[in-house]
């Protein structure tokens, strides 16, 4: 039922098992062993987009195709006037991420070119995750190394099952993290515990994982996605232009020093407050007492 690439906004719509919509794009084009897998869901009227990893088989790699083809899928959901309200990252199978392919890297690294587009493409993927008006969760179901921990730092939210594991891993085979690994983990949680989960190269449960402050909840498996897409529709049925504000302020807290960033806070919240009208919208029905009707805008 779910298809590897989005062709356009058009869906057709059918009844899940748990009583969601289920809303499934056309392909696109072919994907080799369907990299990704695509299923849009209707989540009490919140459009979510979940993108599977689907090579179970091989951990689910985080390879150059798969790079071109999140990139591409990420651009098509953004895409036109059907937006998703949330976008998902998750795996098939028993595991998130395994990180990079180990094998293919032996022939990428004697190609210094093909290497770095390979580099900054990653990282390419890892801003859009960051920046894209939708919220993006990773949804952690099993193992997550390396270049899986990549993506998941890049998402706004890491939700984690019980049973899943989580770490960098780059030193357990003499490999360094070059696609916002070491830099975001920092930021995520603090110098001394990145140092210890990059220079150890360890994977950690989720309560610790939690405990760290890397996570936004821990659920059992079987829960893991019921209770994600709960938090999700938190956070989606509040004013949307809003939320992407908020997703910047917080990234500006990440780039720039203190000083920096209080002015840009400044400069941003004036003119949100004084064009927007979710602002005034949320002003005015709180003063009505009445639900708001955001617009986005």
């Amino acid at each position: 039922m779910e298809k590897t690439l989005v062709e356009d906004a058009a869906v057709q719509n059918e009844p899940s098992s748990n009583g969601h919509e289920h809303r499934h794009g056309r392909d696109a084009q072919s994907v080799k062993q369907q990299l990704l897998n695509l299923d849009r869901i209707d989540f009490d009227g919140v459009d979510i987009a979940v993108i599977r990893f689907n090579r179970p088989e091989q951990r689910n790699p985080i390879d150059k195709e798969t790079i071109a083809s999140l990139s591409e899928l990420l651009d098509l959901l953004m895409a036109g006037e059907a937006t998703p309200d949330a976008i998902v990252l998750t795996g098939n199978g028993s595991t998130f991420s395994a990180g990079g392919d180990l094998k293919g890297y032996q022939t990428l690294y004697r190609d210094p070119a093909r290497f770095r587009r390979f580099m900054e493409d990653f990282e390419d993927v890892c801003r859009k995750l960051s920046t894209v008006s939708a919220l993006t969760v990773a949804m952690v179901n099993g193992t997550c190394v390396a270049g899986g921990l990549e993506i998941s730092l890049a998402c706004d939210l890491i939700t984690m099952s019980d049973g899943a594991r989580i770490g960098d891993g780059h030193l357990q085979f003499a490999q360094l993290p070059g696609a916002g690994g070491s830099q975001r983990l920092v930021r995520a949680i603090g110098v001394q515990q990145a140092k210890k989960w990059l220079l150890t190269a360890e994977l950690y449960d989720a309560a610790t994982a939690d405990k760290a402050g890397l996570i936004a909840l821990i659920a059992q498996k079987e829960e893991l996605e019921s209770r994600t897409f709960e938090l999700i529709a938190k956070s989606a049925k509040l004013t949307p232009l809003g939320r992407t504000r908020m997703k910047e302020l917080v990234n500006i807290a990440q780039v720039t020093t203190l000083d920096e960033g209080l002015q840009q806070e400044l400069n941003l919240v004036f003119d949100y407050a004084t064009t927007s009208y979710d602002a005034t919208e949320g002003l005015h029905a709180f003063a009505a007492r009445r639900p708001p009707n955001y617009r986005g805008e």
